[in-house]
């Protein structure tokens, strides 16, 4: 066999391993554990409003603090406060991949104790928000929750 025909076969074997053990790899490092923990205000009229702060902590010992703010619009009126909300994050590779605006839609109603869960998206980043609080809020919203990291 031509040795430069065979130097070129070498070389295309080895790229195309290569191409597999690196998407291999980068679809193995999705599975970052990573969980938020955050308290959040906010208000409504027609117009959607809250602002808050969290932590971020991944299991790989990287952590981060973040701001919190969400805005959108709908059918929606009230005020309320989330205090030591838990969110879980899905499809994570690090931790910068989580910061950014998710796409949110919501239906809630609560008086004095209310309950709040919903999953929110970023492309392929999913995150899943529960928390516990208190105020009066009725009404279907649509917008965007972002995150932002923070000094402290």
């Amino acid at each position: 066999m031509n040795h430069v025909l065979t130097k070129s076969i070498v070389a295309l074997l080895v790229v195309g391993i290569a191409g597999v053990t690196s998407h291999t790899s980068y679809a193995a490092e999705a599975n970052l554990d990573c969980k938020l923990h955050f308290s959040l205000n906010s208000w409504s009229v027609i117009y959607k409003q809250a602002k808050g702060k969290g932590l971020i902590e991944c299991v790989d010992g990287t952590s981060m603090h973040v701001s919190i703010t969400a805005k959108g619009g709908g059918l929606t009126v009230g005020k309320s406060r989330i205090n030591n909300g838990t969110g879980k994050f899905f499809d994570v590779r690090s931790i910068n991949d989580v910061l950014g605006s998710y796409a949110e839609g919501e239906a809630h109603a609560g008086i004095v104790k209310s309950g709040d869960a919903h999953v929110l998206t970023k492309g392929t980043v999913s995150l899943a928000l529960a928390g516990n609080g208190e105020g009066v809020d009725i009404g279907i919203d649509f917008g965007r929750f972002t995150l932002t990291r923070t000094k402290r």
